[in-house]
């Protein structure tokens, strides 16, 4: 049997054979027989978070039910449905998600229980919308905890190693529309006094940059149309100029795949994301990613020590991307009490280029407390990363508890979160 492989390609699951049950009730069967266990999402981890030398589950087979409560204005998702069917099905209702993540291509549950993330200096990650969990635990029994579990916020964040989501349920908002608008050009030191004000400029602010000189090639800011519009443009010092055509964040790249710009008005769900459900996104897997994680106060000396390196950054990068991120109550989110900036780096595909600059960048941001993501390329010590995380050792009681024969458990678990 030829190893499945992630989506990047560059990790080749060890998993003894995988398994698309179709129901839940066929999982809870495979669960309880199995010794180890490990469910897949969209295979958009970049590292061997997910991978398991038993089987290897995917959610995709599961009925891709939704469930709208009006009175409550939640909605009840299945885990291996992405966000691109989800968010259409949302906005018919009259409702949205507050926020989405710049590609819609990804599992719902995949997403939350790494802590995956959008931009807005108000929105926090994609996994604070969780208010309830369906769980297939260790020994195949079916679990619901919600925000009334006194451990929950243990959970929502949970990595793959208490069980296998089979179900979440999510706060929604009343629909709204946004527009979107591109800039170029705004020089690094235009932070410097004026990060915070250009982050709380509209509902998401990205900025992107190649490093190639200290300015980000574009800044995309999205706002919602029933909002005053942002200011930022008439500010003196943003000398960044509105751009003519619709781009894509990488140069030379088509923007054919991305979402609609130039101020055109549309639904949430058309405009949050970078890249549209209908298009393979970016370079359709010819990369590697990484993202760090910095509190809101660390990142632009975060940023000036990147540009300190940026010639050695530049060769392996394709593109950098910074975002903004609220806090949470998320025991293992990046996040958790602290609002944040994240930095992300789109690399070229060859693991052994980018490795030595993926720990230089370490080294780099390691004085401003920097938190990789969970579920990209990182070389963090282990050590390290377990004290960027204060409920970390709460986290492993917890899994203990719902998994004492270490069933969900990997190699990655057993580096980290032991």
């Amino acid at each position: 049997m030829t190893a499945p492989r992630n989506w990047a390609g560059n990790i080749a699951f060890g998993c003894a054979r995988m398994e698309t049950p179709s129901s839940v009730a066929e999982l809870q069967r495979l669960v309880a027989r199995e010794r180890r266990v490990r469910a897949i999402g969209t295979r958009h981890s970049f590292n061997d978070l997910a991978d398991t030398p038993g089987v290897l589950v995917s959610l995709a087979g599961l009925p891709p039910e939704t469930e709208v409560d009006s009175a409550a204005r939640t909605v009840r998702v299945a885990a291996g449905m992405r966000y691109a069917e989800l968010a259409p099905r949302l906005d018919r209702e009259g409702y949205a998600l507050p926020n989405l993540g710049s590609l819609p291509h990804i599992s719902v549950a995949g997403a939350c229980a790494t802590a995956t993330h959008g931009s807005g200096v108000r929105n926090g990650c994609l996994a604070t919308a969780v208010s309830g969990l369906e769980m297939v635990t260790a020994d195949g029994d079916l679990v619901t905890v919600d925000r009334r579990t006194g451990h929950f916020d243990g959970m929502v964040v949970g990595l793959g190693a208490l069980g296998v989501v089979t179900a979440l349920t999510l706060d929604l908002v009343p629909a709204f529309e946004t527009r979107q608008r591109v800039y170029e050009g705004l020089p690094l030191e235009a932070l410097d006094e004026h990060f915070a004000e250009l982050t709380a400029a509209a509902y998401s602010v990205c900025l992107f940059t190649d490093w190639r000189a200290p300015r980000f090639t574009q800044v995309w800011i999205n706002e919602r149309t029933d909002e005053a519009e942002t200011t930022v443009v008439k500010e003196p010092w943003f000398t960044a100029e509105p751009a003519t055509v619709e781009l894509h964040p990488v140069s030379g790249f088509s923007a054919a795949s991305c979402t609609p710009q130039l101020g055109l008005p549309g639904r949430w769900f058309e405009r949050l994301p970078h890249f549209r459900p209908d298009f393979e996104p970016s370079s359709a897997g010819d990369e590697l990613h990484s993202e760090y994680m910095v509190p809101a106060g660390e990142a632009v000396n975060a940023l000036r020590s990147l540009d300190r390196i940026r010639a050695l950054i530049q060769p392996v990068l394709q593109i950098c991307e910074v975002r903004t991120v609220a806090a949470d109550e998320l025991w293992m989110s990046p996040f958790y009490r602290e609002d944040s900036v994240s930095i992300h780096f789109t690399w070229i595909a060859d693991t052994e280029a980018v490795l030595p600059v993926v720990r230089l960048v370490e080294e780099r941001l390691e004085p401003s407390r920097a938190t990789p993501h969970w579920a990209k390329v990182f070389t963090t010590p282990p050590e390290t990363l377990r004290s960027r995380y204060p409920r970390s050792p709460d986290f492993a009681r917890l899994v203990r508890e719902y998994d004492p024969a270490g069933t969900f458990g990997n190699a990655f678990v057993d580096r980290y979160l032991s």
